[in-house]
């Protein structure tokens, strides 16, 4: 039964060029929740990437403030804020 889903070739798909690499590692005690971790951007920049939080939302936003500061990330997300240009 499984080769009859498998009779066509997978479709490969291109891979998009790496922009950020990003380790994190999360650390919780149940009552309070810390990721440290590194980021690098295209260039090789490395930065420190540190948030914390006591709940899971808390925790979040405070890692997307970390991501902003790592230089190629931050311009992305200046880009995506911005209005579009008009044609």
């Amino acid at each position: 039964m499984f080769l009859l889903y498998m009779r066509d070739e997978l479709e490969k798909k291109e891979e998009l060029p790496v922009v950020a690499r990003l380790v994190v590692e999360i650390r919780s005690d149940g009552r309070h929740t810390i990721a440290r971790g590194a980021a690098e951007d295209a260039s090789g920049e490395r930065v420190q990437v540190e948030a914390e939080g006591s709940t899971p939302l808390q925790l979040a936003f405070s890692l997307m403030k970390a991501l902003a500061e790592i230089p190629a990330l931050a311009r992305s997300f200046t880009r995506g804020l911005l209005p579009g240009r008009r044609k």
